[in-house]
């Protein structure tokens, strides 16, 4: 089943007849092998893990690779496709790995949801594309095409990268944000009351959901003799991580997992500013998934940590999992729960 966006790029797939296209962003689906059968080559680089497993699940006939960037930094397209990204600063950022990769007058075709923000796409200012024009709609979605008319020569990721001072107690810690990833240029609150309560930890720790490390590098400044493992589905966020974790002379494992899925082993302890959306949508599916996946990787007397917004309904599954609901911080907007097996 094709998501809107990927029907939209389906039906104008004469504009990849023969073209040799890298696909950046996508969606999980089959688009991608759908477009393979008339491309010269079809290359795919996925933001999303559970994105590229959908796709490499299938088996096409498909150079399908996930990160912040691909692994042949010399690779170059007669077309590039972006999916509109739902974090609105992550757009300059694909667009200029776009403009790297495409031959000289290669094309640029962006598609996205009209809820999504790609309206906005036809008011484009970029020092590496024309003005983009309106090809076609349908099914609540946009496409574009805009040409390229100057290539940057690298990819500087600091270009992309926000850092900001985080105090704990006497001490301090960098924090570096990639475009796009949670809580970009501050301490969302939520993690901040997390830190304020977080348990002693010993032995192996597992950082779900790490985003940029904060909770890792907050960890390691208290404890660094903590054995942490950080994973994240979004290659931004591990990139941010991993950054982080450097900027501050730490070191953890950074890997991405679809929730649990490629940990091995039990936990000493988990800790979490679990995520709670796919794609546009806001859904629990995930957390609720985590929490019972959670159990199961404890080790014995293991310590489970989150923090999460008040309106979600977190209670039910953790009482399903653990046995009981304990609240050990709150305030108008967040809880913290904490137990024990």
């Amino acid at each position: 089943m094709l998501t809107a966006p990927s029907e939209l790029l389906i039906r104008n797939q004469h504009l990849f007849q023969d073209k040799h296209t890298l696909i950046l962003n996508h969606e999980a689906d089959q688009c991608a092998a759908q477009l393979a059968s008339i491309c010269a080559s079809v290359t795919t680089l996925a933001l999303d893990f559970n994105h590229h497993q959908a796709l490499t699940a299938a088996n096409a006939n498909v150079t399908a690779e996930f990160g912040h960037q691909l692994s042949d930094s010399s690779a170059k397209f007669d077309t590039v496709v972006i999916y509109f990204p739902k974090a609105k600063p992550l757009l300059q950022y694909l667009l200029t790995l776009a403009a790297y990769h495409l031959r000289p007058d290669g094309e640029l075709i962006v598609v996205g949801e009209n809820k999504g923000g790609i309206r906005s796409f036809n008011k484009l200012k970029s020092t590496f594309f024309a003005q983009p024009i309106k090809l076609d709609n349908a099914r609540h979605c946009l496409l574009y095409s805009a040409t390229c008319h100057s290539h940057p020569t690298h990819i500087d990721i600091n270009t992309f990268v926000s850092r900001y001072p985080l105090v704990l107690g006497e001490r301090s810690i960098t924090i570096c944000n990639m475009v796009g990833v949670f809580s970009e240029k501050q301490l969302d609150q939520g993690t901040e009351l997390l830190l304020q309560h977080l348990a002693s930890l010993n032995g192996r720790v597992l950082d779900f959901g790490c985003g940029a490390g904060v909770i890792s590098a907050a960890l390691l400044l208290q404890q660094p003799e903590l054995q942490l493992e950080c994973v994240d589905i979004n290659a931004m966020a591990l990139l941010s991580c991993e950054l982080t974790l450097a900027a501050n002379n730490m070191q953890a494992k950074v890997y991405p997992s679809d929730g649990l899925a490629q940990t091995e082993g039990l936990f000493n302890a988990i800790i979490s500013n679990p995520p709670f959306h796919d794609g546009l949508m806001s859904t629990t599916d995930i957390a609720t998934r985590f929490v019972q996946d959670s159990k199961r990787q404890l080790a014995p007397h293991g310590v489970w940590q989150i923090v999460a917004n008040r309106h979600l309904p977190y209670s039910d599954s953790i009482e399903s999992a653990f046995g009981n609901v304990n609240v050990v911080a709150e305030n108008n907007r967040y809880k913290v729960y904490q137990n024990k097996i």
